[in-house]
């Protein structure tokens, strides 16, 4: 059974910095791309950031690109996306969702991902 969870929300302050972390099992990790949406309050659900690790690549929604970073620990099959600077707009909830394969200019659309974990709240105080 493929399996994620997302962990590490909380409460932080503009201008801090917060870790969130997708645990995964049931699939080979390698296979997969895994990807970090979140839905903010009254709006809908918007693409946060990508890792492939058989592509090689990474990608970020404009909005975090500069500030955000994703990467991986295969040996634990943990997915990480850290967060600086964080600003009040980027409060919301978080998920983590995997796909067998990804095209790279499709990384941002849920419907190309099968499997989700439940997601991890942050609030960001200005």
């Amino acid at each position: 059974e493929v399996q994620l969870q997302a962990s590490g929300g909380g409460l932080v302050q503009a201008g801090r910095s917060l870790r969130l972390s997708c645990q995964t099992s049931g699939f080979t990790f390698d296979d997969y791309a895994i990807a970090w949406f979140r839905v903010a309050p009254g709006k809908e659900r918007e693409g946060v950031s990508c890792i492939s690790n058989s592509l090689r690549s990474t990608w970020y929604s404009d909005s975090v690109k500069s500030r955000f970073s994703v990467s991986s620990d295969n040996a634990k099959n943990t997915v990480y996306l850290q967060m600086n600077s964080l600003k009040p707009e980027d409060t919301g909830v978080y998920y983590c969702a995997a796909a067998r394969w990804i095209v790279g200019g499709l990384w941002d659309l849920a419907r190309e991902y099968h499997a989700w974990g439940q997601g991890t709240q942050l609030t960001v105080s200005s």
